[in-house]
């Protein structure tokens, strides 16, 4: 039997046997969305080197390093688990994937060119489709991110942190200066768009240090960079044993002097932590942004899919020999509900309001099933607070509402 034989009897059977679900995710209900928003798919492959202090991804550490690899298994997972989910976004095309981690650059080229062609050979991927794939510069081989871009990833994100070995060494980073300078000029050989992500507000970091941080991550002329303050998070070893960081004063200036440098480099701030040259902004991220859709498959990912009367969200089993047990055997869902009427204005704005060009209003509408009246209350008290600008048409975050961010979120909670 040929393979697309096989693809299409596969892809049958999917229908076949979610036929059952899908009525259930049309049936009526509250809401009324005149039409369906982008879809995204997000791949999650869970495993790394080592876990850092301040992490609280599902990541798991790859004891073994890329020899311990279920590699084969985890992939037959993630198809199988794509497959059971075709009949929810049935005839939609995808125009971003995002492979996350975890460290998907432990994986194999060839496991990678595996995964990207079991998935154009199941979904309608729309022609020019960005496709990145996060990286690690401790798992960094030349030939290893050209066969990447062979293996059809368009976009590599490469988790940089910092240039300073005392900074690596902090954050319990396996990589050092050395490597992340060789994975950097590889990316930008090897990638026509690339991104750089970067932290700021280190364990003794001073506004001198981060200079130097950014004269190095500028000279490679990166086309995005995503820089994040470092936040201790619950349940990670920073939280446990939580190092000195700067106060907020200080953390507030290194942004300011992160926004100006970046500027003067021909990049602008598009997203709170995102900053990118013209034609060159995260389709995929951006898509999250504006309460797009997205598909996500693999241990722990999660979902956000729109009905013609309800948005649901979805997760998948977190832990990966479960995830991959559970995927095989028909049912990776850990998770599966409505998002409530009343918690949808807030769900919109914790995305769209991070974007320095906030958003439509008619995307509101078309991406909610609500009326304007369920924000105006909220709008008229951002406003009054000077944390929006908004006409007719568009509401736009303030210099001040993104300086209090989750201040102007926490406006549109239900009550």
């Amino acid at each position: 039997m040929t393979d697309s034989k096989m693809i299409a009897i596969g892809a049958h059977e999917a229908v076949a046997t979610g036929l059952k679900d899908v009525q259930h995710y049309m049936r009526p209900g509250t809401l009324q969305l005149a039409s369906l928003p982008p879809l995204s798919l997000y791949v999650h492959l869970p495993w790394c080197l080592k876990k850092c202090p301040y992490c609280d991804f599902n990541s798991h550490e790859a004891r073994d390093g890329r020899a311990g690899l279920p590699e084969d298994r985890y992939i037959d997972a993630v198809i199988a688990d794509l497959e059971q989910a075709l009949p929810l976004v049935w005839g939609r095309s995808v125009h971003s994937i995002f492979l996350g981690g975890g460290t998907p650059s432990l994986f194999s080229p060839a496991a990678i060119d595996r995964l990207i062609s079991a998935i154009r050979a199941r979904l309608r991927v729309d022609a020019g489709c960005e496709i990145t794939m996060e990286a690690n510069p401790g798992t960094f081989e030349k030939d290893r991110f050209k066969a990447f871009r062979a293996a059809g990833i368009t976009r590599l994100s490469i988790g940089v942190q910092s240039f300073d070995d005392r900074y690596l060494q902090a954050l319990g980073r396996v990589h050092d200066s050395a490597q992340a300078l060789a994975a950097v000029a590889e990316a930008a050989s090897s990638f026509d768009t690339f991104n750089l992500d970067i932290m700021y507000a280190l364990p003794g970091q001073t506004a001198a240090d981060l200079q130097r941080d950014l004269d190095v991550a500028l000279s490679f002329a990166p086309p995005h960079i995503s820089i994040y303050h470092l936040t201790i998070e619950p349940n990670t070893y920073f939280a446990k044993y939580p190092p000195a960081i700067p106060e907020d004063d200080e953390a507030y200036a290194m942004l300011d002097q992160i926004t100006e440098r970046t500027a003067i480099a021909g990049m602008q701030r598009y997203e709170v932590s995102a900053y990118a040259k013209p034609g060159h902004t995260c389709v995929h991220n951006s898509n999250y942004w504006s309460f797009g859709d997205y598909l996500g498959i693999g241990a722990g990912a999660h979902s956000k899919l729109s009905f013609a009367h309800r948005v649901v969200r979805q997760v998948r089993v977190r832990d990966p020999a479960r995830y991959m047990d559970a995927a095989l055997q028909g049912n990776a869902l850990a998770q599966d509900e409505d998002v409530k009427r009343a918690d949808l204005p807030f769900e919109y704005m914790l995305n769209a309001l991070r974007l320095r060009e906030g958003f439509a209003l008619q995307d509101y509408l078309d991406r909610t099933g609500l009326p304007l009246s369920s924000i105006d209350k909220a709008l008229q008290q951002a406003e009054a607070k000077g944390l929006i600008t908004r006409d007719w048409a568009r509401v736009r975050p303030t210099e001040r509402g993104f300086d209090f961010l989750s201040d102007l979120q926490e406006l549109f909670l239900a009550d």
